[in-house]
């Protein structure tokens, strides 16, 4: 069956289940035209050779002045002036500014210090499940865990006070998704996008006022140094506050997801704990939070991967297709938790490299880890099609996650 051009990446069978169609694009060559709901099309790279070269080609930038008008039209959709104070973020920077600010971060996400706080980390997971109702034996793990736990260690991490941390709201999270300037939602979309943007503030003015020694109180120095501009550090907060947890809770959902499709896994993982850190990896390799990465652009017509891509049109590479590549993961739709592990790219590659891999790798080894060791007899609460897989363009997980298990609220292992 021939593939249409472009390509649609939307709708609930999609989302559903993406991979049979990234097999066949990925069949058919390294490069697609594809369309998104918000009706701009791009550039779609598959297979994880070609991934990784795209990755780290110097020919194509991240900032959004490379946009061409076509792309502005309908990619580029915060209004202003969000747009201008909230969009120039790590993930929007070339170098060498991109390398400087990107320095101010990569302290606080060391992997040394999200091993130092492991401990700190587990205590929130135990204290998370013995929250769960008592008398019951069945929860959405979305909204009891998923959605909490990530946020507890970003908080943590990034030094976000409690009576701060207590006030953000996780639909805020909503306005990184594309809504259009004709969609009946935008009005809410704006409404939370300025609400954010006056949390950042108070953020920053808290901060300012009572500096600690976290994240957000080197952020706001720096800001008074002069090393960054009062747009960069509210876009860094920004950055931190909406991908900093709503991934690593997607990514809860699907490996939860991966493991309960096949039992015999998740019953050797309880077994064998020591199994975790591999056991973590193929678990993002098979289904990651981040279906594709962000935009990218080249500054001039150029060449790629064998067609001819107009300057400014933007560039994507489907990380899903590339960690299901067979001529790089044999047998790739398959969780084997024995597979040689190394080069999977849940994270990204190159200089865009996640700088919270660390810490995002120690949460979900510390979640998996908790669930299963205290939630025995874990399995789905509802027919694996009525899950809510989430409509986002770039993530995946499901919105609710309705599971069962035998001893709610189990005591904890001693030892």
């Amino acid at each position: 069956m021939s593939l249409p051009d472009p390509i649609p990446l939307y709708g609930p069978d999609y989302k559903r289940d993406p991979y049979p169609l990234y097999a066949r694009m990925r069949a058919a060559g390294p490069i697609h035209r594809v369309r998104f709901p918000s009706g701009v099309t791009a550039w779609l790279v598959t297979g994880h050779a070609a991934a990784q070269r795209t990755l780290a080609d110097p020919r194509l930038g991240k900032n959004h002045a490379l946009g061409n008008d076509r792309w502005r039209e309908r990619a580029s959709i915060m209004p202003e002036p969000q747009h201008s104070q909230l969009q120039v973020h790590l993930l929007h920077q070339d170098a060498p500014k991109h390398t400087a600010m990107r320095r101010l971060i990569t302290d606080a996400f060391a992997p040394r210090r999200a091993e130092e706080l492991r401990p700190r980390f587990q205590e929130m997971a135990d204290a998370l499940v013995d929250a769960m109702p008592a008398d019951a034996d069945s929860a959405d793990l979305v909204r009891c865990f998923a959605a909490r736990f990530p946020f507890q260690v970003l908080a943590e991490v990034i030094g976000l006070p409690p009576h701060l941390a207590a006030r953000f709201r996780r639909d805020w999270g909503k306005v990184v998704a594309p809504v259009g300037p004709t969609d009946p939602g935008r009005p809410a979309y704006e409404a939370l996008l300025r609400e954010l943007q006056g949390y950042i503030a108070e953020v920053v003015a808290d901060r300012r006022a009572a500096p600690g020694d976290g994240l957000l109180s080197r952020l706001v120095t720096a800001r008074d140094a002069g090393e960054l501009t009062q747009e960069e550090l509210d876009s860094m907060i920004f950055q931190l506050l909406v991908a900093g947890q709503e991934p690593v809770t997607n990514q809860i959902t699907t490996a939860v997801v991966s493991l309960l499709r096949q039992p015999e896994a998740l019953e050797r993982l309880r077994a064998e704990p020591e199994l975790l850190p591999a056991a973590v990896e193929e678990l993002l390799r098979i289904d990651s939070a981040f279906e594709l990465t962000t935009w990218r652009f080249l500054a001039e017509d150029a060449d790629l991967h064998g067609r001819r891509v107009p300057a400014g049109d933007s560039v994507i590479v489907s990380l899903w297709a590339a960690n299901r590549d067979p001529e790089r993961f044999p047998d790739p739709d398959t969780l084997d938790l024995d597979r040689a592990q190394g080069s999977h790219l849940a994270f990204g590659y190159g200089t865009h490299f996640c700088p919270g891999a660390a810490l995002a790798r120690a949460e979900l080894q510390v979640a998996l880890g908790t669930l299963l060791t205290r939630l025995p007899g874990l399995r789905l609460a509802v027919p694996e099609e009525e899950l809510p897989w989430i409509p986002a363009v770039l993530g995946r997980g499901v919105g609710e996650l309705p599971v069962a298990f035998d001893r709610p609220g189990c005591p904890r292992p001693r030892g």
